[in-house]
C-alpha cells in the first residue's frame, strides 16, 4: 500500500511539472529530461523492487541512500522546477531564496543526516520500523535537496557566497562520506549486527557486504562531486547567462 501511495505521489508530481514545463515554455528540454530522471531515481530509491531489498544487504541500503542524497536532488533542480511554476511560487519563493541557499545550512544538514542514519542504533530504528524507515529516507531526500540547492542554484536561489566557494564547499562535503566509509571498508568487524539476523542475499558475506557498501558511497560520492566541481570550474572560468536570471514579471 505505501509503494503505491509513493508512487502516485511521485506521478503526480511529474503530472504537475509537465504542465507547468508547457504552459510556461521557459524551460529547455533537457531540464525537464533532468527533472524526470530526478524523480525516477526517487522511484528506484524508495518504491522499485530494488529497495525491498535493503532490509537483506547493506549495499542495496547505500545506493538508496546514494539516489536520495547525491543523484536525485542535483537533478530535480537542474529541471527548474519553481522557475517552472513561477506564477504559482513566486510569492512564497520571494525573499527566501536566501535563506535556502545558505551553503552552511545545507552543508550542515547533509552532515547530520548522513552521519545521524548510520549511527548503528539509528540504523537499526530504521530498519525495524516503516515509519521511521520512511522518515530517514525522507530526512536523506530533504537534506540532498538542501545540500545541492547552493550548487546549481536553481530560481529564485540567492548567492550567498562567491560561485567559486562552492568547489570548497563539495572538497568539505566529501569529508564526513570519507570518513564512514574509511571506517566501514576497513573494519574487520560487522557495523550493523542486524544484517546478521536477517536471510542475507548475495554472493557476499555481512562483512564483505559492508565493505561494497562503503567502497560503492566512497567512490560514486567523489565522482558526482568531482563532475560537479569540473562544470562550476567552466562555468567561472566561461561564464554565461544563467536561466535563474530571469525574473518573472
Amino acid at each position: 500500500m505505501a509503494a503505491i501511495v509513493l508512487t502516485l505521489v511521485i506521478v503526480m508530481a511529474g503530472g504537475v511539472y509537465l504542465r507547468a514545463w508547457i504552459y510556461s515554455g521557459l524551460i529547455p528540454v533537457w531540464r525537464a529530461s533532468s527533472f524526470f530522471l530526478g524523480l525516477l531515481a526517487t522511484w528506484v530509491a524508495v518504491v522499485s523492487p530494488i529497495a525491498s531489498l535493503d532490509s537483506h544487504m547493506l549495499t542495496v541500503h547505500m545506493i538508496q541512500h546514494l539516489l536520495l542524497m547525491t543523484i536525485a536532488p542535483p537533478l530535480v533542480w537542474l529541471g527548474e522546477p519553481f522557475m517552472a511554476m513561477r506564477s504559482t511560487w513566486w510569492p512564497f519563493a520571494k525573499g527566501r531564496g536566501r535563506l535556502l541557499g545558505h551553503p552552511v545550512f545545507g552543508w550542515l544538514l547533509a552532515a547530520a543526516a548522513l552521519v545521524a542514519w548510520h549511527v548503528p542504533a539509528l540504523f537499526r530504528l530504521g530498519m525495524q520500523s516503516p515509519v521511521w524507515h520512511f522518515v530517514e529516507h525522507a530526512s536523506f531526500l530533504t537534506a540532498g535537496l538542501f545540500f545541492w540547492w547552493p550548487v546549481i542554484q536553481p530560481w529564485p536561489c540567492i548567492a550567498v557566497w562567491p560561485r567559486w566557494s562552492m568547489l570548497l564547499y563539495l572538497f568539505f562535503a566529501t569529508l564526513p562520506c570519507d570518513v564512514l566509509s574509511g571506517l566501514l571498508v576497513f573494519s574487520d568487524r560487522v557495523a550493523y549486527p542486524i544484517y546478521l539476523c536477517t536471510t542475507h542475499k548475495g554472493a557476499f558475506s555481512v562483512l564483505e557486504d559492508q565493505q561494497c557498501a562503503a567502497a560503492l558511497m566512497w567512490t560514486c560520492v567523489t565522482v558526482v562531486f568531482l563532475v560537479a566541481g569540473t562544470i562550476l570550474s567552466m562555468q567561472i572560468l566561461l561564464p554565461k547567462p544563467r536561466l535563474q536570471e530571469i525574473v518573472p514579471a
